[in-house]
């Protein structure tokens, strides 16, 4: 009786070890995260990338170096609050984006508004943010802003690159746009390319009409017939708290966004239809898991209509560092 007893007791035990494992295994599964979740990803990126100076307004131009050896220069003298030349200590905020990793974690995509309003991708030199307030109020400045940044940060310099400036180009598209500078009638704003076509190693010399996100760039041109693109992830992701990103192969600092969420289909789409047909592109799905980062990348040649389906199954855990890694060692 006793032995019978003990028998009950070990596969008692037994159904409570199994019970307990199975739902080990279910908490091991992906909790879809918030829209706050996946946002504070971005902005914990754009962070990392991110420079504090100071400057005494009245000392007139200040100088500053950014980690990866970008030169800014800005005229203490030109700046107002509220309209008034500013006095005493200034705080200036300074952050430069120059691969498709950090692009891609910090949500700075390269795509330009074209004259009949779509966007396309654009070729970057660099993407830069330069603000300057005071007190927490917000300065502005009537002297330009300069920059001169070494081309050797996005592979050499290129004479096509021109001045842009980054915001939404509509309420909707949850994505900072790129709007190519007029220079003006003197050429005041746009960028001087030097080094073009010799050993010597180049810059871009940048002048910033006013605060803000600045890119210096060209647009990506190809010849071939263009198509649209969708992309479905798992039930439960969307464009508040995921992404798909489109990485060009072999056209340098660039990286295009699925900028539009299709709700009846719970698809992504680049919904211009601009993507080449033909072209040798890397898909990222991103999404947020516990603090880290859980991805997938697809590999791919575009043909006409293509539909990309992501599944959980397919996505990886990094941090920001490794994601950044496996998004620079595409082609």
């Amino acid at each position: 009786m006793k032995t019978l007893k003990n028998s009950s007791l070990l596969l008692l035990a037994l159904i409570a070890l199994s019970s307990c494992s199975n739902e080990d295994n279910t908490t091991n599964e992906p909790i879809i995260p918030s829209a706050q979740a996946f946002t504070n990803l971005q902005t914990a990126a754009l962070n990392s990338v991110t420079q504090n100076f100071t400057l005494t307004a009245e000392n007139g131009l200040a100088t500053f170096i950014s980690t990866n050896g970008v030169t800014i220069k800005l005229n203490g003298n030109g700046l107002r609050k509220n309209g008034n030349p500013v006095t005493g200590l200034v705080d200036v905020k300074y952050s430069e984006v120059f691969d498709g990793g950090k692009m891609l974690t910090t949500d700075k995509t390269t795509m330009g508004l074209q004259a009949n309003g779509q966007m396309s991708l654009i070729i970057s030199g660099g993407e830069f943010y330069v603000n300057a307030t005071q007190g927490g109020v917000q300065l502005t400045t009537v002297n330009p802003i300069l920059l001169t940044v070494p081309t050797v940060l996005t592979g050499g310099p290129n004479a096509a690159m021109t001045l842009w400036t980054g915001q939404a180009p509509t309420a909707a598209a949850n994505m900072l746009g790129w709007i190519q500078t007029d220079p003006g009638p003197t050429g005041a704003n746009g960028v001087i390319v030097n080094g073009q076509g010799t050993t010597t190693p180049g810059t871009y010399n940048a002048t910033l009409p006013s605060f803000g996100w600045s890119n210096v760039d060209r647009f990506y041109n190809d010849p071939r017939p263009r198509t649209q693109l969708l992309a479905t992830v798992p039930t439960g992701y969307n464009e508040t708290n995921s992404a798909i990103y489109l990485h060009y192969d072999g056209q340098g600092s660039s990286l295009a966004k699925f900028d539009k969420y299709l709700t009846a289909s719970q698809q992504f789409s680049e919904h211009y239809g601009q993507i080449p047909i033909g072209l040798v592109c890397h898909a990222i799905f991103v999404t947020e898991d516990n603090g880290q980062w859980r991805y997938a990348i697809k590999a791919f040649t575009v043909q006409s209509g293509d539909v990309y389906n992501f599944t959980l199954s397919e996505t990886v855990l990094g941090n920001q560092a490794q994601l950044e890694a496996a998004i620079n060692a595409l082609p």
